[in-house]
């Protein structure tokens, strides 16, 4: 991939008072060609990943030092930032002051963004929420708003950013291919920051699935309908696929059981989950959540074309999830069965 041919300057949120937020959100692209980073590419090639863990965590708590120890215990060299553009994605898919649970809490935004700006990187973030036409609405009731202000902190609307077509490089699905946002098609390394959650239909919504943000609105309507027709599972493999560079940061500390991604309930596990591979990092939190991962079709589309699935092939770093694993209430529903078939269901 090319490198970037023009230094990018980020626009402070509160810099032009006189401009609407909705026009700073919808300007918000970025300039670049993405990377692939080399140790990333050494895992793949050995078919492993590394998948760090960290108990004890509050949103109050030294985050920052969490998740520059875990980047760098999955091996990502910080001196291949510098100069980098980094797309923060964290998950606002319907927020709401009465359920925070719901959404990626805005401590995890700023603490990755002070992260990958100490290690030189030009920041940015982004999202497309699928449930909601108004971003400038979604940052506001998640606290988003002020978090990026707070650091002056740029934000791409990717739901109406001006696009780029990208072929389908997963093939899962018939789709022949994708309009990203131009932040997400130009950028070196896409962040997912999704919120731990369970999901009515695929059963969890983890790294992988918050990637379905990344999918603009304005040609995929809400909630993405054009992607749920030609398949959910086919349809995050090959967004996966299809993304420049992707790495993962887990919000797992106050999580979503039951009805999620909107209408579950919280579950408290105080955890952050990172790694250099989604599939590997949504592998490890399926079995902390007593969920077979074999089971998620997602998942299994992505087994050893996009990652391991198999615990003997992820490289634990930090906290072994087995001393962690607490089974979260999933639907009973038939679709989602397999998920939990050695313990049963739990919720109607």
């Amino acid at each position: 991939m090319n490198q970037p041919d023009q230094p990018f300057s980020p626009v402070p949120m509160r810099q032009l008072p006189n401009v609407s937020r909705r026009t700073l959100i919808v300007g918000g692209g970025l300039a670049a060609a993405g990377i692939v980073l080399s140790y990333q590419l050494r895992e793949m090639l050995k078919g492993r990943g590394s998948v760090f863990v960290a108990k004890n965590q509050r949103y109050d708590g030294p985050l920052e030092q969490t998740i520059r120890d875990g980047f760098v215990a999955c091996g990502l060299d910080p001196l291949q930032i510098k100069g980098k553009r980094i797309l923060l994605k964290p998950n606002l898919v319907e927020p709401s002051r009465d359920c925070p649970h719901m959404t990626t809490h805005p401590a995890m935004v700023l603490a990755a963004a002070e992260v990958f700006r100490s290690w030189g990187g030009i920041v940015n973030v982004g999202e497309g929420p699928g449930h909601v036409r108004d971003t400038e609405m979604a940052l506001v009731e998640s606290g988003v708003a002020d978090a990026l202000d707070s650091l002056k902190l740029p934000f791409s609307d990717l739901n109406y950013e001006e696009v780029v077509w990208t072929p389908n490089r997963g093939k899962a699905s018939k789709l022949e291919g994708f309009f990203f946002p131009r932040s997400v098609a130009e950028a070196d390394l896409v962040v997912s920051l999704p919120k731990l959650k369970t999901h009515h239909w695929v059963g969890v919504t983890l790294a992988m699935k918050n990637l379905y943000g990344t999918i603009p609105g304005i040609k995929y309507g809400w909630p993405k309908n054009v992607l749920h027709h030609n398949g959910i599972p086919e349809t995050v493999f090959d967004i996966n696929a299809s993304l420049p560079k992707t790495i993962a940061l887990v919000d797992g500390i106050d999580c979503m059981e039951g009805d999620g991604p909107i209408m579950g309930t919280k579950k408290q596990m105080g955890l952050v989950v990172i790694g250099t591979n989604p599939t590997a990092v949504d592998a490890t939190i399926c079995r902390i959540m007593d969920v077979n991962p074999a089971q998620v079709p997602y998942l299994r589309l992505a087994a050893d074309r996009l990652g391991p699935l198999s615990s003997q092939r992820i490289d634990q770093r930090g906290e072994d999830w087995k001393g962690l694993v607490s089974p979260f209430q999933v639907l009973d529903k038939p679709h989602l069965r397999a998920l939990v078939r050695h313990r049963g269901l739990l919720v109607t």
